[in-house]
């Protein structure tokens, strides 16, 4: 099964689209699931459920982080690569869902009783959101594999 398959099974089954990014790929970058999965619990529901950018969109960002990201000061050249890959993967993700907050992806914003209410109502998260997570999935491995 691939990562998005994986990913998008992950996030009907619970976790929230920031975890279930990085949950695909904990392991590959020796990083425990219970750890990598604290560490996105934040950024579910577009930042702590306040409606901003998309949890699939900071979960992605985590593994580029892993991926390419710099482990001190003095390597920033790995920063700014780093920064590239950000830059292109939420181009690709805004292209392909329109956006990248979350409130704009659902149509409502979740951050207020009403709007999380509605989303309920509509069954927006569990409509909308695994796509989400599964394209981000999709746009990271591009990202990655195309450096390989």
């Amino acid at each position: 099964m691939s990562n998005s398959k994986k990913a998008h099974k992950t996030f009907i089954n619970g976790l929230n689209c920031s975890q279930s990014i990085i949950a695909q790929y904990a392991e590959h970058y020796q990083l425990d699931l219970a750890t990598a999965c604290k560490l996105a619990t934040g950024f579910g529901g577009g930042m702590g459920r306040m409606g901003g950018t998309c949890g699939a969109l900071t979960g992605a960002y985590l593994v580029l982080g892993l991926e390419y990201g710099s482990e001190n000061s003095f390597q920033k050249d790995k920063k700014n690569q780093t920064y590239d890959k950000i830059q292109d993967f939420t181009k690709k993700f805004e292209q392909k869902n329109g956006a990248c907050q979350c409130w704009e992806l659902l149509g409502c914003d979740i951050s207020t009783v009403e709007g999380f209410q509605q989303a309920k109502e509509q069954g927006l998260t569990k409509n909308k959101c695994p796509g989400f997570v599964k394209n981000a999935v999709d746009i990271l491995e591009d990202i990655i594999n195309k450096d390989k």
